[in-house]
């Protein structure tokens, strides 16, 4: 394993819009993943904060053994921002809209998988399944570059 890579990544935050459905859900995926003693958490750049993880992406995660219903959501704030080492952002916008000093250590979560991932707020399942279905690759992708060996 590449400690150095490991090493350089410790915190890792992910960011959408209102941190009830696609930050989540990476998050809870990423957890899963990371190498005990990396702390990830998720926020958003335009938080419905204090509400609960969506009730879709509850049903979905729970369907994949995996519980968000603790899940509280959060702004992304200048503090969580400069704790992270990487951000992992679902749209472009989502970078932009951080302080340009801090854009550096921020890229997408689709960036290995094609790109963006879009929002499934207020949308159907079929949307919310096809997202997932695109988080869980972008998950994969990077914890395959973060933390298994070549």
């Amino acid at each position: 394993m590449n400690i150095l890579m490991v090493k350089a990544f410790d915190n890792i935050l992910v960011i959408c819009v209102g941190n009830i459905c696609r930050s989540p859900m990476a998050e809870a995926l990423l957890k899963a993943k990371a190498p005990q003693g990396v702390a990830i958490s998720s926020a958003g750049v335009g938080a419905l904060v204090g509400l609960p993880a969506d009730p879709m992406a509850r049903l979905l995660m729970h369907g994949k053994s995996v519980d968000i219903g603790a899940h509280r959501a959060r702004q992304v704030s200048i503090e969580l921002l400069a704790a992270a080492d990487l951000v992992l952002a679902m749209e472009q916008r989502h970078i932009n809209s951080i302080p340009a000093e801090m854009r550096g250590r921020a890229q997408l979560l689709g960036l290995w998988i094609g790109g963006e991932i879009e929002d499934p707020y207020r949308q159907s399942q079929e949307v919310f399944e096809r997202v997932l279905g695109k988080i869980e690759a972008g998950v994969d992708a990077w914890a395959t570059r973060l933390w298994q060996t070549a």
